[in-house]
């Protein structure tokens, strides 16, 4: 399978050698790796480009954007400039953080997954954290989710859902939107990979409203993102986020700003996150 690959990159001198020193050293090589360097102003340029002199598959775009690190907006952005210079001849296009260091085997095991079942929309595998010297499960979300760190797409499910939505909550709608085609999600333990730098730890403070805003684009409702930036807000032990949360969908709300989402496609998220709440209940 031919996978190609987008990593968009912004101040990452200290962990991009690593991410790429993993991809060249796949059992399975991509076909196509572009880095894109996104306003950064250390050496991540002068260390992809040691990459680019070396590997005839690997490129760099330099992009100029703000120091503002929003989620969402800003990676899909980048994700986007790098995507758009390459062709059409992929099986899986994915998009990977610059602060990753993946086992050696994880495009093999993908293209694997893929193989088996021609139903199966994304595939990836956990993300790992070090803490006190131990590399340990970074359980931000369910098990079942992918993170927007390690993105995978089957390329019939990455242009059915429309690609990737340049907004907060991203790396959610594309699962709903896969479900709601009827293309399978899968989460394979087995393969961990390193990341080095935890969520969120670059975000700016004025996205702390982006979470409720994506919310309400999402059409979740009132009461599907109260108990959803309840439950986030403990992942995080900082109950102070349910407080921006709720600020953000209502704000959002009040401005009446558009949706990511049809109102059938609501519907079904709706139903899908209904469906959820009760299996974990019960």
């Amino acid at each position: 399978m031919n996978f190609y690959i987008v990593i968009p990159a912004h101040n990452e001198e200290a962990y991009i050698g690593s991410t790429l020193e993993s991809l060249v050293n796949q059992t399975l090589l991509p076909k196509k790796l572009v880095v894109v360097n996104d306003h950064s102003k250390d050496k991540t340029a002068e260390i992809v480009q040691s990459y680019v002199d070396k590997y005839d598959w690997i490129s760099l775009l330099d992009i100029e954007s703000t120091d503002q690190h929003l989620p969402g907006t800003k990676i899909v952005t980048a994700f986007y400039k790098g995507f758009e210079t390459l062709d059409e001849n992929y099986d899986v296009i994915c998009k990977f953080d610059a602060d990753l260091i993946f086992p050696k085997n994880y495009l093999e095991v993908l293209a694997a997954h893929f193989k088996r079942d021609s139903r199966l929309g994304m595939v990836s595998g956990f993300c790992y954290i070090e803490k006190n010297k131990n590399w340990i499960l970074e359980n931000l979300t369910r098990k079942d989710h992918i993170r927007g760190a390690l993105k995978a797409y089957r390329k019939d499910c990455f242009l059915q859902i429309g690609k990737l939505k340049p907004s907060m909550g991203w790396d959610t709608v594309d699962e709903l939107l896969a479900k709601f085609y009827n293309w399978k999600i899968l989460t394979d333990d087995s393969l961990h990979v390193k990341h080095l730098k935890p969520t969120g730890k670059s975000y700016n403070k004025s996205a702390k409203h982006l979470q409720g805003e994506a919310m309400y684009k999402l059409r979740y409702g009132f009461i599907i993102t109260l108990i959803s930036a309840l439950k986030l807000a403990f992942k995080k032990r900082s109950f102070i986020l349910l407080k921006d949360y709720m600020q953000g969908y209502l704000k959002a709300k009040k401005e009446n700003q558009s949706f990511l989402v049809t109102e059938e496609q609501g519907q079904f998220i709706r139903k899908t996150r209904w469906q959820g709440i009760k299996k974990r209940v019960m």
